[in-house]
């Protein structure tokens, strides 16, 4: 077979001999470029090829090392780079978005049914603690305030009943019994007034005897719904009105695919990028993970809570969130260095110059170009990095 045919860097007039060589296709650890020249030699030659010139370009020893003689077109094929330490990834990136923190969102429900008779505040509107939101006109509102008139009067009763009950005993014209009658009496007024008004305040504290509940907002923030307008009939009170935000702090949420969950932990320090506000880097750190994966995405959402002072990020904003991964150096070669040999993973290590030996390796994982390796490979070492299925022999 003429070389040319399949590589152009030899000569026309050399012939590629073939050797024993068997090339499994698990091509899992393999980069790209590594990838093209694979295939390009397996298609250009007979199956369970591997290259060397009548030249000899390599020279297997007994020993099983490949030497490639200063005269070998193979030199310029292959490139050796020393194995070094070196951080296995920097950051992971993961898309994300802006929320608003649970917390700090507020539906403001009705406690009664009733009609509304007016909405104060419209969507967008910033809002203090307590302020007017809506009024309602309840049946409802105007039995809690007239139950807690009645009890009012009836405590004033009660009391009287009592001193008159102990002014007629300290004259001798009443039994005992009779004040201890009418101090059970003013222990009932008390406690009834103690309910209506419990009843009252639970609804509003602005107390309208004509039936009108005042609904007030709960924080500072501002109206993100409204969901009322006057005349409408309230007949559902598990249904929000209005809804009121704090945006003065909010949480970036990153959605960690399953195979990275490992590398993520509450305290990670995170950058955050909006497609929306370009040239924004907003540094912040995971606060809290959730602990189950989202069946159909199949990923973990990590909070970052993040200041807003200026409210300039908005819930439902896209984000990108880069976490900075803590992990030790480790041994990181290029993924064209590793070749598949019988289902095992084998690098070329050079034990001479121009002399090498098939060597195999255990690998963590890939990571982009570069895979960490876990055993079978000292820092300093000379490996194969580019060019090594030119010299498989098996």
């Amino acid at each position: 077979m003429r070389a040319d045919a399949c590589f152009p860097g030899f000569l026309p007039s050399e012939r590629i001999v073939v050797m024993n060589f068997s090339f499994p296709f698990s091509l899992r650890y393999f980069h790209r470029s590594f990838m093209v020249g694979a295939v390009a030699a397996v298609l250009c030659a007979p199956q369970g090829a591997v290259y060397a010139t009548g030249a000899a370009s390599v020279v297997v020893g007994a020993d099983g090392t490949l030497s490639v003689p200063e005269s070998s077109p193979l030199r310029k094929r292959l490139e050796v780079t020393a194995v070094q330490m070196s951080a296995p990834r920097d950051t992971l990136s993961v898309p994300g978005s802006i929320v608003a923190e649970p917390w700090r969102v507020v539906p403001v429900l009705a406690p009664v049914t009733g009609r509304v008779v007016s909405v104060s505040v419209v969507p967008g509107q910033h809002v203090r603690r307590g302020q007017d939101l809506l009024t309602l006109l309840s049946g409802d509102m105007a039995q809690a305030t007239t139950d807690e008139v009645k009890a009012r009067a009836g405590l004033v009763q009660a009391r009287a009943g009592l001193t008159r009950a102990q002014e007629v005993r300290q004259a001798g014209g009443a039994a005992t019994k009779d004040v201890e009658a009418a101090r059970a009496l003013l222990q009932e007024a008390e406690a009834e007034e103690r309910r209506a008004q419990a009843r009252v305040a639970s609804l509003t504290d602005q107390v309208d005897e004509d039936g009108k509940l005042v609904m007030r907002a709960p924080m500072d923030g501002v109206v993100a719904s409204v969901a009322a307008a006057p005349g409408m009939n309230v007949t559902d009170i598990t249904t929000p009105l209005l809804r009121v935000e704090d945006l003065s702090e909010v949480w970036a949420v990153a959605d960690v695919a399953e195979a990275d969950v490992d590398d993520m932990h509450v305290g990670q320090s995170v950058s955050i990028t909006l497609p929306g506000r370009e040239g924004v880097v907003l540094p912040g750190q995971i606060a809290t993970v959730e602990p189950d994966l989202h069946p159909e995405t199949r990923r973990l959402r990590a909070m970052i809570p993040v200041p807003n002072p200026d409210e300039d990020l908005r819930p439902n904003m896209f984000a990108t969130v880069a976490i900075q991964l803590r992990q030790p150096p480790g041994l990181m070669v290029p993924q064209s260095a590793l070749l598949m040999n019988n289902d095992r993973v084998t690098v070329f290590v050079e034990v001479a110059p121009w002399t090498f030996q098939r060597r195999v390796v255990t690998i963590s994982y890939d990571e982009g170009e570069d895979t960490e390796v876990l055993s079978g490979l000292k820092v300093g070492e000379r490996i194969v990095t580019r060019g090594g299925v030119l010299l498989n022999d098996d």
